[in-house]
């Protein structure tokens, strides 16, 4: 297809899907933590209404979300990673508010709290060394994610725009050729699956090096 080496192309493309797939995790890991904290340690009526725009969030279809968003601001690469991002802050959020109301009931965090240490010194002191693990088990399975997510909206030709090379994209200008020339197709399909199995696997070891419960169970 236009004499473009296609090892070149699936190496570059797979550089450029893993940094969006990242960027992407590390923006729904931002606004999900910091949402989670607020709600979980203000409660009452801002607990309500951010748990209610994680609800609504949770309750959209992705896809038409993205649709909009892309309408609105166009397509580019900083487009695509807050597309990414928007798609699962809401997960980061609902673990980290779970996790503060069962840290804040601890007797430590009611002494620091009866001492007088502020919100904000209780939530980075007391609370975000706890959040540490449950949230990078997460953000490893995400990037998993975001990955094939990456794929799909390049694939429909909704992501980074050609001729800049992703994977998804490669599967999607590919399928004209399928009859003639399937490894245009089958080589980046092959990628994102491996890469996605690779850091989903990530994520199950780093859940089970970190839990201690697995760890002792194995």
């Amino acid at each position: 297809q236009l004499g473009r080496d296609l090892v070149s192309r699936c190496l570059f493309g797979l550089r450029l899907t893993l940094a969006l797939a990242m960027a992407g995790t590390g923006v729904g890991l931002v606004i999900g933590v910091a949402a989670g904290l607020l709600a979980g340690l203000a409660g009452g009526i801002v607990d309500a209404v951010l748990m209610g725009l994680v609800d609504v969030k949770l309750s959209m279809p992705f896809t038409l979300v993205a649709l909009l968003v892309i309408a609105i601001a166009g397509t580019g690469t900083g487009v695509l990673v807050c597309v990414l991002g928007i798609a699962y802050w809401a997960q980061f959020a609902r673990l980290v508010r779970g996790q503060v109301l069962l840290l804040r009931a601890l007797p430590y965090i009611e002494a620091a709290r009866a001492t007088g240490a502020s919100g904000w010194r209780i939530a980075t002191r007391h609370l975000l060394p706890n959040l540490v693990g449950p949230v990078v088990v997460m953000a490893t399975l995400t990037v998993s994610n975001l990955i094939l997510l990456e794929s799909s909206l390049s694939f429909i030709g909704i992501g980074v725009q050609p001729p800049t090379a992703t994977l998804g994209s490669m599967v999607g200008q590919g399928r004209d050729y399928m009859a003639s020339a399937p490894w245009i197709v089958a080589a980046p399909a092959a990628l994102i699956m491996l890469v996605s199995l690779v850091a989903m696997l990530l994520g199950d070891a780093v859940r089970d090096r970190i839990d201690p419960r697995l760890r002792l169970r194995t």
